[in-house]
């Protein structure tokens, strides 16, 4: 117990006549109630010091059940009965600050959780009013200083003129919109690119590709953060580091080029019918007998390694349910003499597509993740310059203007031309009965590697360019002496 009291005295002592203004924080009020957030609260540190200290509190601290009893002890006075309960003998009575949530168990630790959550404030602001500004030096921290801006939304105008004006806050908020447009197109479109270029089903593929990205999404993000702390990386050099990680990205990405797979045999698309028909039709004179449905994609594969689009274009008049798997049987475009070898291969064919001879899946997987860490690695740094290159009092607004940005001129669009190159690869659409053209069921593999590195050395050279910008254009407060007390959640300020 005397422990406790010597926290809470030293507190009173080291913070008398300082009122911290402690903003809604929804997460105390679901830690101790799971009620609803609470208002904003006022602490006072009043009282004569060591002898009586006192706390009050305006307004609930979080939730409805975190609330407070009000005993402003007189000057001078030796102990103020709460209950029937001598106040200097437990812990209710150290501070007059008594949240309901805590009485019933008359917990000192508990009390000691929320004066230390002052305490901890008053040592954040210290820190803050000593941190050195690194601002872009062209004039926006003096006129947020001398304007005061940021108080009300009179201010919004200005504010907004000044984020414009700063190149290089533009040039990091572009370089951010390129990276989010290439991420935000492979998250969507990974599956379908791992799919056609290895022959896996559909869920697999999203299995894999969700497993390269997130993992290497989070390895990246945490790494860039570490290497920039771990350094004291300050706001030039964080570019620098961002460039470099950009240029590591871009090399890797040429995995497109090396790991591609060429398409299968696909009957009707980029092999013959048995020597017969022509490459783009689909029907043939095998099956011309069959009336097969376009609009059905039931891929099967025939015993000769071709694919085919379904049993019924195979032109396969049984099948059989004897074996685990279906059987098709009696296929007229499979059966057939192999030139001189005059190797007779079965008419018969099973479902599902036919296995690749590509091998380059682990590879492509393998420098697609540590592409995906490096284009992440970077992305935690260029907001941590972002939040440097302006005043500090702007450095919320200029958050806001960042991901507004990432949003409308990557996130959004990045999916949808993803889709439309994709589908520019396409070699085989589905149609259906009156003509109207459906999804896509075949992709040119090369075609579609090409495509794709190609958009991403061109949206990854578009970061590069703007990091590069920003490094140029980047000039660091003439005097780093002067340093400017930081606008946060709590607002620390001398009582009457």
């Amino acid at each position: 117990m005397s422990e406790d009291k010597d926290v809470l005295l030293h507190l009173a002592q080291s913070g008398r006549g300082k009122t911290w203004q402690v903003a809604d924080s929804p997460a105390l009020g679901q830690r101790f109630y799971n009620k609803r957030p609470g208002m904003n609260c006022e602490v006072y540190v009043m009282g004569d010091g060591v002898d009586n200290p006192s706390f009050t509190c305006a307004g609930e601290l979080a939730g409805s059940g975190l609330t407070t009893e009000k005993k402003s002890p007189a000057r001078g006075a030796g102990k103020v009965q709460c209950g029937g309960e001598d106040y200097r003998e437990g812990p209710c009575g150290w501070g007059g600050f008594t949240p309901q949530c805590l009485q019933p168990w008359n917990n000192p630790k508990g009390y000691l959780v929320v004066y230390s959550l002052l305490a901890i404030m008053q040592g954040t602001e210290q820190i803050q009013s000593e941190r050195i500004s690194q601002a872009h030096n062209n004039g926006g921290e003096s006129i947020v200083e001398l304007k005061n801006l940021g108080k009300s939304f009179k201010d919004f105008p200005m504010s907004l003129l000044l984020m414009v004006k700063n190149p290089v806050l533009i040039s990091l908020t572009l370089a951010s919109c390129s990276d989010g447009f290439i991420t935000t197109g492979f998250a969507t479109f990974l599956p379908k690119f791992i799919e056609n270029q290895f022959s896996l089903t559909s869920s697999f593929s999203a299995v894999l590709g969700g497993g390269v990205l997130i993992p290497a999404a989070a390895v990246g993000q945490v790494l860039g953060g570490v290497i920039v702390s771990r350094f004291k990386l300050e706001c030039k050099n964080i570019i620098k580091f961002s460039l470099i990680s950009s240029i590591i990205s871009v090399a890797l990405t040429t995995v497109f080029i090396f790991a591609r797979c060429g398409n299968d045999p696909f009957a009707g698309v980029s092999a013959l019918y048995n020597g017969t028909g022509k490459i783009g039709e689909l029907d043939a004179p095998c099956n011309s007998n069959c009336s097969c449905a376009r609009s059905f994609y039931d891929p099967v594969c025939g015993s000769d390694g071709v694919q085919y689009f379904s049993g019924c274009y195979a032109g396969c008049a049984d099948a059989s349910f004897s074996s685990p798997k279906k059987v098709y049987s009696n296929c007229s475009c499979i059966g057939f003499y192999s030139g001189e070898s005059e190797e007779y291969y079965s008419s018969k064919a099973v479902p599902g597509k036919c296995q690749t001879t590509c091998s380059y899946l682990i590879i492509f997987m393998a420098f697609f993740f540590f592409a995906i860490v490096a284009t992440f690695t970077s992305a935690t740094p260029i907001t941590m310059a972002i939040l440097r290159c302006v005043p500090v009092k702007q450095r919320s607004f200029a958050l806001g203007v960042q991901w507004s940005l990432v949003r409308l001129l990557g996130s959004i669009p990045g999916p949808i031309l993803f889709g439309v190159i994709i589908d520019s690869t396409c070699i085989l659409w589905n149609f259906d009965e009156c003509g109207t053209k459906g999804a896509c069921w075949t992709y040119n593999n090369s075609n579609m590697s090409i495509s794709l590195i190609s958009i991403s050395a061109a949206s990854k050279s578009l970061t590069i360019l703007f990091l590069l910008i920003a490094l140029c254009v980047y000039k660091p407060p003439t005097n780093n002496g002067d340093s400017l007390q930081d606008t946060r959640n709590i607002v620390s300020s001398e009582s009457l």
